[in-house]
């Protein structure tokens, strides 16, 4: 019996370093997010963290996340501070729409959350590419994103779904959604993105 304990230990470990990785990597993009503007550098830089530790198994995650973060900021920051203009103008957008009762404001409010999602999931997978090559370009990064994110529509739809679901499942975990939210999606995309994925 306690030979069957022991053997299961490694593969418990191993098991709890999908939680635990992802969580610290999640919490360093919280702490970096914090200066508003600064969450797209953040969460590339989350996203390289985490290919370090899946290419090369480099656990230093949060570390990693903070080291990277400069090398994205200079990359990334007009980006971010644009796309961080085009959320808050549709987030206005959506909670003045939810507030009209006009048959016309139901078509509106579908395109709306329409963009908003196309914007999630471009922006899960910009993280990715950038995460995975990090002496890229913004442009390089953008086209690959355009292919990760929309070039099929069930990934696509998986990449918008791992956004809604971590953050759901993490509820149940103290500050599970700040810690998982961010890190499950683009774990996800570093997976559709991986190019032995696609190798016979």
């Amino acid at each position: 019996m306690q030979a069957t304990v022991s053997s299961g230990w490694p593969t418990l470990l191993r098991r709890l370093e999908f939680i635990a990785y992802p969580a610290a990597a999640g919490a360093a993009c919280t702490v970096l997010s914090l200066g508003v503007v600064t969450w797209l550098p953040a969460l590339a830089a989350m996203a390289h963290a985490l290919q370090l530790w899946r290419a090369e198994g480099d656990s230093r995650v949060f570390a990693n996340t903070f080291t990277a973060f400069s090398r994205y900021w200079r990359a990334l920051w007009r980006h971010g501070l644009l796309s961080t203009a085009a959320a808050v103008v549709l987030t206005a957008n959506i909670g003045y729409l939810l507030g009209r009762s006009e048959p016309w404001t139901f078509v509106v409010l579908a395109a709306q959350v329409g963009i908003a999602a196309a914007l999630v999931i471009h922006h899960i997978a910009l993280a990715a590419e950038a995460g995975r090559s990090c002496e890229g370009s913004v442009r390089t990064w953008s086209a690959g994103a355009l292919a990760l994110g929309f070039g099929s529509p069930a990934r696509g739809t998986a990449l918008l779904g791992a956004v809604v679901s971590a953050v759901l499942i993490s509820l149940v975990v103290p500050l599970g959604p700040l810690l998982l939210g961010p890190s499950l999606p683009v774990l996800l995309a570093l997976s559709f993105a991986d190019p032995r994925r696609h190798t016979p």
